[in-house]
């Protein structure tokens, strides 16, 4: 036998050509037989046949795991988001399950318990740290509260966690998930979260007009008048001052100054 077989085999080979290509020629089974789709023949790992069968028996189990990992890991999703997210991963394995050794049950917990930590972590809003030290907090509280009967002091709290009282409040007790609620859950308008400070549009024009009309009353005003509103309003003088300052006495002020508010209102009521 020779040392190279193969040495010679492709001796009588021709230059391949595409243009000259037949399919017929190649394989004409194939070429003559029109182009289908056929659906993907079942895959023989596939538990039951019927992959719809095994969707409609293993729902249970998905709602059982979202249940045990909302309670145990997280409550800040709701339970049938996560039952959602594994009805997807249950409907993936029973697609891409191949029988390798493992049975679909053990295989199907993994994929749901990680599609729903994977959920979970792309949601968190806090660390892992965080989360470990809210839930060592939680425990510690926990236990306390079971032996004693009675809510704990931060001391005994801080006393069993092995940390000092200052971190426990600054690392533990607020090492809490912010908490995403739809606004039309939480808003109204008697909260002060949602007041506004900015004047009413309306008001501001309503001022706006009765500034304008009341500029334009005091300057209609006697020269007398309209000094003593000027001086007791926005000077602030009392009215022994302004009787100084125009030669008169108290008493002869406050009848200007009831002259000119009566002028002032005319003024404003004819301007409604």
């Amino acid at each position: 036998m020779s040392a190279h077989p193969l040495s010679g085999a492709f001796m009588d080979a021709q230059p391949f050509n595409p243009a000259n290509f037949d399919p017929a020629l190649a394989n004409p089974t194939v070429a003559d037989q029109p182009l289908t789709y056929r659906p993907a023949p079942r895959r023989a790992g596939m538990p039951g046949g019927d992959a719809n069968a095994v969707i409609r028996q293993h729902l249970p189990l998905v709602r059982r795991i979202a249940w045990h990992v909302h309670g145990s890991m997280s409550s800040m999703i709701e339970v049938e988001d996560l039952v959602q997210v594994g009805l997807v991963a249950l409907v993936e394995a029973a697609a891409s399950f191949e029988e390798r050794g493992v049975e679909f049950g053990h295989y199907l917990k993994s994929r749901l318990r990680g599609a729903m930590i994977d959920e979970l972590r792309r949601q968190a809003t806090t660390t892992r740290g965080a989360m470990r030290r809210r839930r060592q907090y939680h425990e510690a509280v926990t236990a306390l509260s079971q032996t004693a009967g009675q809510p704990p002091a931060d001391e005994a709290v801080a006393d069993k966690l092995g940390v000092t009282v200052e971190r426990l409040r600054t690392d533990y007790k607020t090492a809490e998930a912010v908490r995403m609620e739809a606004i039309d859950d939480v808003y109204s308008d008697d909260l002060p979260w949602f007041a506004d400070d900015t004047p009413n549009a309306f008001e501001q024009l309503a001022e706006s007009d009765l500034r304008d009309a009341l500029i334009a009353a005091i300057s209609a005003l006697p020269e007398r008048e309209a000094m003593v509103i000027q001086l007791y309003y926005v000077e602030e003088l009392n009215l022994e001052e302004i009787g100084q300052v125009l030669g008169v006495g108290a008493a002869r002020v406050c009848q200007i100054k009831s002259a000119a508010h009566a002028r002032l209102k005319k003024a404003l009521a004819s301007q409604r």
